[in-house]
């Protein structure tokens, strides 16, 4: 075997070992970037489908929801083209059921009572969470600029109601304690809470029920003598507030527009 021969030989063999660990570089990057959507795509539908679940039922409008229904149809129609091993088409079956139960305007979630800081703060991030979702959702052209900006409009309108049903349960508390003044305050907190969305008029609407109540508390007096009409004063105020997202018409209302 003379030298050439050999020296092809070698540089053959160079050939086929570059080949190989460049096929195989290729493919483990291949599988790393597969793994990589397929966990981007899992989180996307468990947080779309957590803030469905766990954002008070009453905050979320249809669209709100069909927004969060868009995000888990598409997570579950990337697997399932990943061929993940989730169970994606039950995922993708309940979803379309969901989603038809919105538009047929028949998905009813129960209200839940903000009554604590750490209630709050929770369903706080939960609103922020949706708010950067919408924000991406944007970005990535899957919103026109309106509808964006509606959306993220209402969410934010509806972290300042999160502060103020906390202000309110907490005023509640302090008028069966008959520490009125403490409950002018709370009732001061909620209003400038909600004053933060003055382009919303169901805000409006709130901060002028908030000042007629903190006027009727200031008639009362001494904090040890409570004012005939209080209670029904307060139990009106109360079904205002506590029904305050609940029927059709604060989604009209919610649907403004510069």
């Amino acid at each position: 075997m003379n030298t050439t021969t050999i020296v092809l030989i070698l540089a053959a063999i160079v050939t086929v070992s570059i080949v190989i660990i460049v096929g195989s570089q290729m493919r483990e990057r291949a599988r790393i970037e597969k793994a990589r959507r397929m966990t981007a795509q899992e989180d996307q539908y468990n947080r779309a489908h957590r803030l469905l679940d766990e954002i008070p039922g009453h905050y979320l409008t249809n669209d709100l929801k069909l927004l969060l229904i868009k995000n888990m149809e598409e997570a579950c129609q990337e697997l399932s083209a990943l061929k993940s091993n989730l169970p994606v088409k039950q995922w993708l079956e309940a979803t379309r059921q969901l989603k038809s139960s919105v538009q047929e305007n028949t998905d009813n979630r129960p209200p839940v009572k903000i009554d604590s800081p750490e209630k709050s703060n929770y369903v706080k991030e939960l609103l922020q969470s949706l708010f950067k979702m919408i924000e991406g959702m944007h970005k990535a052209g899957k919103l026109d600029s309106s509808t964006a900006k509606k959306n993220l409009r209402y969410v934010l309108f509806l972290v300042h109601k999160t502060h103020a049903d906390l202000h309110v349960f907490q005023a509640r508390d302090y008028v069966r304690q008959n520490q009125i003044r403490k409950a002018i305050h709370a009732y001061h907190l909620a209003s400038t809470e909600m004053g933060k969305s003055r382009d919303n008029p169901l805000a409006m609407k709130a901060v002028k029920s908030f000042r007629t109540r903190i006027k009727e508390l200031e008639a009362m007096g001494p904090e040890n003598e409570k004012g005939p009409g209080s209670q029904e004063g307060q139990s009106k105020l109360d079904r205002e507030w506590d029904t305050f997202l609940h029927d059709d018409e604060w989604k009209k209302k919610a649907d403004y527009d510069d």
